[in-house]
């Protein structure tokens, strides 16, 4: 009894110790990725912000509805939109499979596996460092849910990635005003803790989707490590690039209709507010990309309300985005976010009226 009480307890420290050093070998690669793509360009981006009021132009152009709809112009948006955001991608895709391969699944579903609150909020926070936009983030959610995290904790992580993102609220401040920050943090802490939160009551009873049971324990996959990783990346780049590039293409081309010239009239009524919020649910940025288009809209004479519908729609999520997640989420917990975020929208871009 005594021998299989002690191999018991030397097996426990075994596991212990390879769970550590397997997160650890993950926070070091997300730490480096993050460094290089998000933490030091943004740190000049702040300085810019900050000396310039400005962290450069719209990509739609300095007028809204200033093109027609063409597949010239899907193009073009999509070598731009690539361009700005490819690093990021790849960065999403590595972290979302090594989160598959590398991160073991008994710790993983102890922290973010519960639909408490909890779990939720620990989800929501994980976020903070990332600063993605919903696309780039998009591959680390499915990662999360392949895994059998709860609905409530890899949404919080999905959308707290682009809506809570500290870097962009430092530039909204000193480009925009500290009062479209404070819409921003108060609306966005609501959708990706409260919307997440009670996205899991959605999930209960849902159709079945498309992500992995997980393993007893993580060695019951006996193949290597990187043969695993390999396994993951493949069937992300097959489940996720085709759909992101597409509906990049068709928004791109849509743009001139999505974002049409509003007069100063038109400009900032209900119906303006509730016309892009949902649009800008649609739509497809980069991170922080929401800055320069509210400035060039509201140069342009679009109107507070609007304006701060698209702080909160613009960057939560996208057509893109939601089709990279559509089989790692049931449908009717993909609805009800995207409901949530046009709602929020139109409240956001009510209060927005009231007091911008």
């Amino acid at each position: 009894m005594n021998h299989s009480s002690d191999g018991g307890r030397a097996l426990n420290h075994t596991d212990r110790r390879r769970t550590v050093w397997l997160i650890t070998i993950f926070v070091i690669i997300a730490a480096t990725g993050l460094t290089y793509v998000k933490w030091w360009p943004y740190y000049d981006k702040a300085l810019k912000a900050i000396m310039e009021h400005s962290i450069g132009s719209s990509i739609l152009g300095m007028d809204p509805g200033d093109a027609a709809p063409s597949w010239q112009a899907a193009w073009n948006y999509a070598l731009t939109y690539f361009k700005a955001v490819w690093k990021a991608a790849v960065l999403g895709i590595l972290l979302g499979t090594l989160v598959q391969s590398l991160l073991p699944s008994q710790w993983l579903l102890r922290v973010l596996g519960k639909t408490t609150f909890g779990s939720t909020a620990i989800g929501g926070i994980a976020s903070i460092p990332g600063m993605m936009c919903s696309c780039c983030a998009a591959p680390i959610a499915i990662g999360l849910r392949k895994k059998k995290v709860s609905v409530g904790s890899a949404l919080a992580f999905w959308i707290g990635n682009p809506t809570i993102n500290p870097a962009t609220l430092v530039f909204m401040t000193f480009v925009l005003s500290w009062k479209f920050t404070v819409l921003r943090l108060i609306f966005g802490i609501l959708l990706t803790f409260g919307v997440s939160y009670l996205a899991n009551r959605f999930a209960k009873e849902a159709d079945p989707v498309e992500i992995d049971a997980p393993q007893s324990t993580d060695q019951t996959d006996e193949r290597p490590l990187w043969k695993r990783w390999l396994t993951s990346i493949g069937q992300m780049l097959v489940r996720v690039v085709p759909a992101y590039f597409i509906a990049v293409l068709l928004l791109g081309a849509m743009q001139a209709w999505m974002f049409p010239h509003l007069g100063a009239a038109a400009g900032n009524t209900l119906l303006a507010v509730i016309f892009f919020s949902v649009m800008g649910m649609l739509f497809v940025i980069p991170t922080a990309a929401e800055i320069p288009i509210i400035q060039a809209f509201m140069a342009a004479g679009l109107g507070a309300g609007p304006a701060a519908a698209l702080l909160l729609t613009l960057p939560a999520v996208s057509l893109p985005s939601l089709l990279m997640v559509r089989r790692s989420f049931p449908k009717r917990v993909l609805w009800f976010v995207t409901a949530s975020v046009v709602l929020l929208g139109i409240l956001c871009g009510v209060a927005g009226m009231l007091i911008l």
